[in-house]
């Protein structure tokens, strides 16, 4: 029996990514299969750790079986991860797979089960592990009403990105400003950059000890979904050349974290 669906692929971030580039940074984007469809996220330049909250909507998805064979074992999510060069095909990066959580027709859109929260799937390449995507897949069934039946998506819509939709709210972790700040003690002959999510920012002056450099960013509350601090060190060569020397990523800046005292509370303490 034929069963008709829709997939919804909210890919929001992936970490910890393989350096493909002589920068030591990639191109990342990520390429979805399911069943004859495939489709593709924006590039995001010199990262990672891309973030390319972007919403991946698969329609008309044919599959032939019972209805709760559908519903409790469903195909495979394939989803590899390629760096964009300039010239030539991508390169791989790596890849992994997930399983979609099925919505039938007949079944409500609410808790526990929709709308799906964000989870991170380990990347291969080859037998060694080549980073985590933080994602979520959901496959919905089109009843008799068509695709008016199906759960709307809810903004945030951002113009600014054109056709691309970002994850919908209730899948997307709620944000707050953060601001990374790095001094270097020493860095005379070499010049070294900090990359965190989409930003970047490199020391200016690399013959001054002492630079205090830093990048601004919204990231999640929640500081299990934080991407890594990658630190790249380059050596500053004749006409405008660079080479890199080294690179470290912090995978956790969980023991770094300064929230500042609670005003109010504090008025309440003094006062009370």
């Amino acid at each position: 029996e034929k069963q008709v669906f829709q997939l919804r692929a909210h890919m929001y971030q992936a970490r910890s990514l393989f350096a493909a580039d002589s920068s030591g940074l990639s191109d990342p984007f990520a390429r979805v299969f399911f069943i004859s469809q495939s489709q593709c996220t924006e590039v995001l330049n010199e990262t990672l750790c891309p973030t390319w909250d972007q919403l991946l909507v698969f329609d008309n998805v044919e599959l032939y079986g019972e209805a709760h064979e559908m519903r409790d074992d469903p195909p495979i999510i394939v989803i590899e991860i390629y760096d964009q060069d300039t010239v030539g095909k991508a390169d791989f990066m790596g890849r992994t797979f997930a399983k979609p959580v099925v919505k039938m027709s007949d079944e409500q859109y609410c808790p526990p089960r929709f709308p799906p929260q964000l989870e991170y799937y380990q990347i291969y390449r080859g037998n060694s592990t080549a980073g985590d995507l933080l994602a979520a897949f959901e496959l919905l069934q089109i009843g008799p009403g068509g695709k008016s039946d199906l759960p709307p998506i809810d903004g945030p819509m951002d113009i600014d990105r054109g056709p691309i939709l970002p994850v919908p709210v209730g899948i997307r972790p709620v944000l707050s400003k953060y601001r990374v700040e790095v001094i270097a003690l020493e860095h005379q002959i070499l010049m070294f950059s900090i990359v965190w999510g989409r930003q970047t920012s490199h020391s200016s002056h690399p013959t001054l000890n002492n630079k205090h450099n830093f990048v601004s960013q919204d990231l999640p509350e929640n500081e299990l979904l934080h991407p890594p601090l990658n630190i790249r060190v380059v050596d500053c060569r004749a006409f405008g050349r660079y080479t890199l020397v080294g690179s470290h990523a912090v995978s956790s800046l969980r023991k770094f974290i300064y929230r500042p005292p609670d005003k109010k509370a504090q008025h309440w303490n003094m006062t009370g």
